[in-house]
């Protein structure tokens, strides 16, 4: 175990670099780089639309560009955001927490909600439960993250609800952490943590129930049983092969919530690094979008390897070889 540990975390610097040289190239397939925007301002001359060029490394090649980027990495330097004139790695910082905050929130409900879910309609099938699960399930799959922010705000201000989107009312913007302004982030973050987290709840309970209905139907269940196993053991051991497969999604679900609510983080009006991601593509500012995609292929490589550390603990028969 301990040495299918290192060789993993040791796989992650030639994946990361092969990320960094893919991310670079498709970010330098832009038409155009972060300047382009001030073409069309009269008032911006060609000279000095090609000193800021200078300023920025721009007038140099993407290979140099990328090596000079690369080496600031190394030393934990993300390259500076054009558009915001601060270092990238201060920009991450101040929503990374709150991405952080609301991603493994929305994660923890997601399998609290959908495991228990999913045991229950897989052991009454194809009863008036199990079909309204079904189709709640179904609804919640179909429907994208942001059309479900917009209903739940139409909904919270039909009732009158006076402060909807962000995760602070405006008096508490800009104040220090304080008591009250920790029960006022309570007042809000449930709503993006419900919006961000049904699809992904109804999603699992899907594969929850799909997965208890074919072990149910494995031999060594028979098997147990013909033995004279009690049914509470029995159903421990289905149980257990059952998470098998929830534990191999559970690996890829984690960078999904970071990467995949970007449309509804914009309507819910979030400090998460969604809506700077989008923003920073719309600039080109692209040492900003970098830094994005790469720490998602860097999530999701530690979350890769956690779900595969749990798995084999889950399952005594996987050797990680």
């Amino acid at each position: 175990m301990l040495s299918f540990i290192i060789r993993r975390i040791l796989i992650i610097i030639p994946m990361m670099i092969a990320v960094s040289i893919i991310c670079f190239a498709l970010t330098e397939l832009q038409p155009g780089d972060y300047t382009t925007q001030y073409l069309s301002n009269p008032r911006i001359s060609p000279q000095q639309i090609e000193k800021i060029r200078e300023d920025l490394n721009l007038d140099k090649s993407a290979p140099v560009r990328y090596m000079l980027w690369i080496k600031g990495v190394v030393v934990g330097d993300f390259g500076y955001s054009f558009a915001h004139k601060r270092p990238v790695s201060e920009l991450i910082n101040e929503r990374i927490w709150w991405t952080i905050a609301i991603s493994l929130s929305t994660y923890v409900l997601q399998w609290l909600i959908a495991v228990p879910l999913g045991i229950f309609s897989a052991y009454h099938p194809y009863t008036k439960r199990d079909y309204a699960l079904t189709f709640v399930s179904f609804v919640g799959v179909s429907m994208p993250e942001f059309f479900i922010a917009l209903i739940m705000v139409f909904i919270m201000l039909f009732f009158g609800a006076s402060s909807v989107g962000g995760l602070f009312s405006t008096e508490f913007i800009g104040v220090s952490m304080s008591f009250a302004k920790f029960i006022d982030l309570l007042k809000h973050i449930w709503l993006p943590i419900i919006v961000i987290g049904i699809p992904g709840v109804t999603s699992l309970l899907r594969v929850m129930r799909g997965n208890l209905l074919d072990t149910m139907q494995q031999p060594f269940v028979e098997s147990m049983r013909a033995r004279g196993l009690g049914e509470k053991k029995v159903r421990k051991h289905i149980l257990k092969n059952a998470l098998n497969p929830m534990v191999s999604i559970a690996g890829m679900q984690l960078p999904m919530l970071f990467s995949g609510t970007i449309i509804a983080a914009i309507v819910l009006n979030l400090p998460t690094m969604g809506p700077f991601f989008y923003k920073a593509l719309l600039s080109q500012d692209q040492y900003l979008v970098m830094a994005f995609l790469m720490l998602i292929a860097f999530i999701t490589q530690v979350a890769n390897i956690i779900s595969d550390i749990a798995l084999a603990m889950l399952d005594p028969r996987i050797k990680l070889n």
